[in-house]
């Protein structure tokens, strides 16, 4: 299967600072690909070369023709003043029906917030309507800059389950941009450690046991990341809902530490 997006031998230099120094990276329909790396990395950066919105001043990116991103955004900036409910909100996305908003929020698990005020969610729920407002677009590659942030570890682990349950239902690719792996590396297939070049990249497992990986984030991450079963007896379906019978079973990483 073609790539959805090459990037080859990317560099990007702001004033005479080289912020990305020769990224090569090839995202991939169907697959979750993870973004990691410290403050200052240039993954902000990378994920702007990718929707297009930098062009590097060296290297070459190769798309499929008409490709089709969603973008979630690290924050929501809205006017606090501004009364806006979830709907009116995912009406200034684009010409999309009624029944085509519902569903998108449907599909998120949060058509219950439909009339809700958007200052008022929470974290979890905040992801939740970004989401469903990326999805409007039907996305063939799903971009997702630390979807994780501001929600809590029962939050978060919901979260990776629906946006791998996303990847299958869309066939989409998906790039996540992660402060570091955490509960990511239950669901991601592929990690990239980045610090201005590719200091690593692979799977979860070899990426956290890389001498660059320790190096920057520390032995005690990788232990962090023990494993613990999802051991319901039930699974939960595209909106979130358990639904009775095992389903399948999932690992997840337990989140063993605070954040930076």
């Amino acid at each position: 299967m073609p790539p959805l997006i090459e990037l080859q031998d990317i560099s990007v230099q702001f004033d005479s600072l080289t912020v990305l120094d020769s990224i090569s990276l090839t995202i991939t329909q169907g697959q979750i690909t993870t973004l990691v790396g410290p403050n200052g990395a240039g993954k902000s950066t990378l994920v702007k070369v990718i929707l297009g919105l930098i062009k590097p001043n060296s290297g070459r990116v190769i798309k499929t023709e008409k490709l089709r991103v969603g973008y979630v955004p690290q924050k929501l900036r809205l006017n606090e003043s501004l009364p806006l409910n979830v709907n009116k909100f995912l009406k200034l996305a684009g010409k999309y029906s009624e029944q085509e908003r519902l569903e998108a929020l449907r599909l998120v698990g949060a058509e219950h917030l439909s009339k809700a005020n958007l200052h008022r969610l929470s974290g979890g729920e905040t992801q939740r309507v970004l989401l469903a407002r990326a999805l409007l677009r039907r996305p063939q590659l799903l971009v997702l800059d630390e979807p994780a942030q501001g929600v809590d570890v029962q939050g978060q682990i919901d979260l990776y389950n629906l946006i791998d349950q996303i990847r299958h239902r869309f066939d989409c690719a998906i790039l996540m941009v992660s402060h570091d792996l955490h509960l990511v590396m239950a669901k991601t297939d592929h990690v990239v450690c980045l610090q201005r070049h590719v200091c690593c990249s692979g799977t979860p497992e070899a990426v956290t046991s890389h001498p660059s990986y320790i190096e920057m984030f520390g032995h005690g991450h990788h232990n962090a990341l023990a494993f613990y079963e999802h051991n319901h007896h039930h699974h939960h379906d595209l909106s979130g809902n358990a639904v009775e019978g095992d389903g399948q079973q999932c690992d997840h990483h337990h989140h063993g530490h605070t954040h930076d």
